[in-house]
């Protein structure tokens, strides 16, 4: 049966991205998207970064705090299953817009919490805004970017994020002994969430909606439109269109019972797995590093000061990333790192000075966002373009809801068993992480994404 109009228009749309060159519009969605991204890392890191000084602002128990640090996480999990399947109806540019906004207003309602209850509710809707911002960016990547330059120019992105930590950290040592202006200094570090969160808003009104999207709904003027614009500014730059053409992906709408055949049931099994797992791996240093060291005798101060530190190493690691997933196959990138990163977390478990703390810290951090990239650009290259942001966005929230569980899981074992004990109850989990990525992930360097993502057959 021959190829319909749309799907012909679809492949040539499709054809047309592909060969473009890296254009200023390519530029500004991977800058908006990566401030975008930048306050989701700082959500993040925030309350595991100021957990102490939020259990002597109001007297938590330790019972108490993981519902503190669990309440955003779990938000982020609802975000990101209902906003990443909103995006698939009704854009990349609108669902982007939304969830910021809600973010926005929830992080500043959040700084004037008179209790912890009102806290939790507040980090909670903050974490629906800010959860789907990780499976959107990737999904609008995927869609802009040429597949030549996918892994290198998505990576900048990510590395803009990722300032957000050592910020966050850096920002806590100043402010959380400080009142300015007679407001508690961590209140103050969720108001600039929130002003933030206004801030990515204005940079992503002018951002373009996703041609692929547009084709995928049968909008084929619109997605002409925008292809034009990105040819054009392709052509005002006097750089010539890459006529090569290599595995172009068609963007025909797919069903979602799609995601239930093969290769992608295949898939969709692996990155469930993966996603339980990564969290306690990822996460699980990021929010609970400082908790290590207050259980381990060090002051509050003294454990922002080395967690700020080791935080530096989280933007080092995204940019170290960038020539790696250029050139290397990203599952055994994410292999790679998920191993080097277990090594040096049981270090700083059993590290016995300061110096040895944050250079193991610090070590870890790095490891982390190779590890952190590889996968955020692997898991949007393995589904086509009218599914991706379901199975990203469904995937993904598994890795917040079990991030706001693993307090409930980890912290136990701390206070039981020590910072070693906890660390290697990590590095089970984060083997069999490695078991499933090597065993079920597909390849996909030097493949084109019509190879990576086959069209079902028809019967």
């Amino acid at each position: 049966m021959p190829a319909l109009p749309d799907q012909q228009l679809s492949t040539e749309l499709a054809a047309r991205m592909s060969r473009l060159p890296i254009t200023p519009v390519h530029r500004r969605a991977v800058a908006a998207v990566g401030v975008g991204l930048f306050f989701d890392i700082y959500e993040i890191f925030l309350a595991g970064t100021i957990s102490s000084v939020l259990v002597a602002q109001f007297n938590l128990s330790k019972a108490a705090l993981p519902y503190i640090l669990g309440s955003t996480f779990i938000g982020m999990f609802a975000g990101a299953v209902v906003l990443g399947r909103l995006a698939d109806k009704i854009g990349r540019r609108r669902a982007f817009l939304f969830n910021i906004a809600l973010y926005s207003v929830a992080s500043v309602v959040g700084a004037f919490a008179p209790g912890p209850v009102f806290l939790m509710i507040a980090r909670f809707v903050a974490g629906v805004g800010i959860g789907a911002e990780y499976p959107l960016g990737d999904t609008y990547l995927s869609d802009l970017l040429p597949a030549k330059d996918r892994g290198r120019v998505a990576t900048w992105a990510y590395t803009i994020s990722f300032l957000g930590v050592p910020v966050v950290g850096f920002l806590a040592l100043w402010l959380a002994p400080h009142a300015p202006l007679g407001i508690a200094g961590w209140r103050w570090i969720f108001v600039l969430g929130g002003i933030g969160g206004i801030i990515v808003m204005l940079l992503r009104r002018g951002l373009p909606e996703s041609p692929r999207w547009l084709a995928s709904q049968g909008r084929m003027t619109e997605a002409e439109q925008v292809v034009v614009g990105f040819e054009r500014e392709a052509g005002l730059e006097g750089r010539p269109l890459d006529g090569t053409e290599s595995g172009i992906e068609s963007v025909a709408p797919l069903p979602l019972r799609t995601l239930g055949t093969q290769p992608y049931l295949k898939r969709m099994i692996m990155l469930v797995v993966f996603q339980i797992l990564q969290g306690f791996g990822y996460y699980g240093f990021g929010t609970l590093a400082g908790t290590v060291l207050v259980a381990r005798g060090y002051t509050v101060t003294q454990s922002l000061l080395y967690i700020a530190l080791t935080y530096l190493g989280y933007p080092i690691g995204s940019l170290i990333s960038t020539p790696i997933i250029a050139r290397l196959e990203r599952k055994f990138v994410i292999i790679g790192s998920a191993v080097v990163m277990n090594i040096f977390g049981l270090g700083f478990a059993i590290s016995g000075t300061p110096a040895l703390i944050v250079a193991f810290g610090f070590l870890t951090t790095v490891a982390s966002n190779v590890f952190s990239n590889g996968f955020h650009i692997y898991q949007a290259e393995i589904f086509p373009t009218s599914l991706r942001s379901t199975a990203v966005g469904s995937t993904y929230s598994l890795s917040r809801l079990m991030s706001g569980l693993q307090s409930f899981i980890l912290i136990p074992i701390l206070d039981a068993a020590g910072a070693p004990m906890m660390f290697s109850v990590v590095g089970v989990l984060m083997l069999i992480l490695i078991l499933n990525i090597a065993a079920l992930g597909p390849r996909t360097a030097g493949r084109g994404v019509e190879e990576i993502n086959p069209l079902p057959v028809a019967g």
